[in-house]
């Protein structure tokens, strides 16, 4: 039972789920709360203090609270959950609390949901390969150990399915090495959540896999709290257990529709789009705890996916969240349209730290030859495309009809790719490799001895 050094019943008004109490002494910004209604004990948390008045949000509704009666408790400390590696394969809301119809677990540990700071002086680089599975992922936008790389969707778009196949697939290469998925849906639909749910359940995974459901319904405090509960327990599987753990955090836009709400409850002066002007900062405490520590065996990588609003990657979300990341996965509603799966635009799509994770004994030493001919393939034949639409395909040369036949192939064959279906790194670069057979040898930029090794036509007569 916590030690109570402070509790008050002079509460001045409330507001949806926000309370306004008179201020007291040492009260500290994102301190725990409990408010005593009718025999009901609620939590909730100060989230803005001035000299006279100190705002509480509470975790549900105001409704019953009443000044003079209520009584307020500050706990002297900020919201803590149990960790432990029990979490493992188990379904939790966004405060931690178990939802799969399980026990509790039992804690080894309570840790601060805001985490501590990262040493930046004990930071390493990432460096080293997590394998997704998915060729276009894994060829084009290597994800990397300790890296935050957002997959930026639209409205109807499978980021969903793509999540869940990430869920499914990921995998750290090299033997020996303990991996976990830590999984947090916030603000989703009923529907989406049993969706999650009947996935995690019914995959292989699960018993590596921590999940974290918000649904829409929950109060707004709830659906800001479970990033940060997602990656306390990352936090805790990477540097206490030496798990190299993937966070996936789906969808950040219903995340910065949470802290719209409250900024805007709270009467602040709103920035761009009506959006709090610290949704820079607050993104960055949550994307910045991805990474890698001297002296630590383990690692946390960070995959958050949002949509765009309208598809507008200039937007203040997607916009805020590629100046903090490195680099971004891009869905595009054309090739969705045309029935390409994952529909990944790699035009627009970036992995800055690819270049520290492929080569000699990461994927494979022809990797980035490979990566950077298929770029320049394609964007040849979409080049060609946009001419054909004007000229007809008949002036083209028989050279340029095979980069147009390359771009069909590559959509289809490389990007294409079934949503149970899992290809290694080795079979998605000789899969690049037979799509660059369609071009003249002589139009390939690749070093000869890769060309004489992984070219089908030197392949097939070894």
């Amino acid at each position: 039972m916590p030690l109570y050094v402070r509790e008050t019943r002079q509460i001045t008004g409330a507001k949806g789920s926000l309370v306004f109490v008179k201020s007291l002494p040492k009260v500290a910004y994102g301190e725990l709360v409990e408010i005593d209604v009718e025999g009901e004990t609620r939590l909730g948390q100060v989230v803005d203090i001035s000299q006279e008045i100190t705002v509480v949000q509470v975790f549900g509704s105001s409704l019953g609270i009443t000044p003079g009666r209520t009584v307020v408790r500050l706990r002297g400390e900020t919201l803590k959950i149990p960790v432990s590696t029990d979490m493992l394969g188990r379904i939790f809301n966004g405060l931690g609390k178990p939802i799969d119809g399980g026990p509790e677990i039992l804690p080894e540990d309570y840790l601060d949901i805001h985490g501590d700071p990262l040493n930046p002086a004990l930071r390493m680089p990432p460096s080293e390969f997590i394998e997704t599975g998915i060729s276009v992922i894994d060829g084009m936008l290597t994800l990397v150990r300790g890296q935050k790389l957002p997959i930026f969707s639209g409205s109807g778009l499978p980021h969903n399915k793509i999540a869940m196949q990430i869920v499914r697939q990921a995998s750290v290469k090299g033997s020996g090495e303990s991996f976990a998925v830590v999984f947090g849906a916030v603000g989703v639909t009923f529907e989406e959540a049993m969706y999650f749910i009947n996935e995690l359940k019914g995959m292989g995974a699960i018993d590596r896999t921590v999940a974290f459901l918000a649904p829409a319904s929950a109060p707004p405090v709830e659906k800001l709290a479970l990033p940060r509960v997602a990656l306390t327990t990352a936090e805790y599987l990477a540097w206490r257990q030496d798990m190299h753990v993937l966070a996936i955090l789906t969808d950040m836009t219903n995340y910065c529709e949470s802290l719209k709400e409250i900024s805007a409850a709270r009467e602040e002066v709103p920035g761009r789009r009506g959006y709090p002007g610290y949704m820079y900062t607050d993104l960055a405490t949550m994307y910045e705890r991805a990474g890698r520590v001297e002296g630590k065996k383990g690692s946390v990588t960070i995959m958050p996916i949002l949509t765009m609003p309208d598809d507008d990657i200039t937007h203040p979300i997607p916009d805020l969240t590629g100046y903090i990341t490195e680099g971004q996965i891009v869905l595009s509603r054309d090739l969705w349209r045309k029935g390409i799966y994952p529909p990944v635009d790699v035009f627009l799509s970036l992995s800055r730290m690819m270049k520290e994770g492929i080569g000699p004994g990461k994927t494979r030493e022809d990797h980035h030859q490979v990566f950077s001919q298929l770029m320049s393939a394609y964007a040849e034949g979409q080049r060609l495309r946009e001419i054909i639409a004007i000229v007809g395909v008949e002036s083209l040369s028989e050279k340029d009809k095979k980069y147009l036949e390359f771009a069909d192939e590559f959509e289809l064959k490389f990007i294409n790719q079934g949503e149970t279906e899992r290809r290694s790194i080795e079979e998605t670069l000789d899969l690049a490799w037979d799509l660059l057979a369609i071009l003249p040898e002589e139009e390939l930029k690749i070093r000869d001895e890769y060309v004489k090794k992984y070219h089908p036509k030197y392949r097939v007569s070894r």
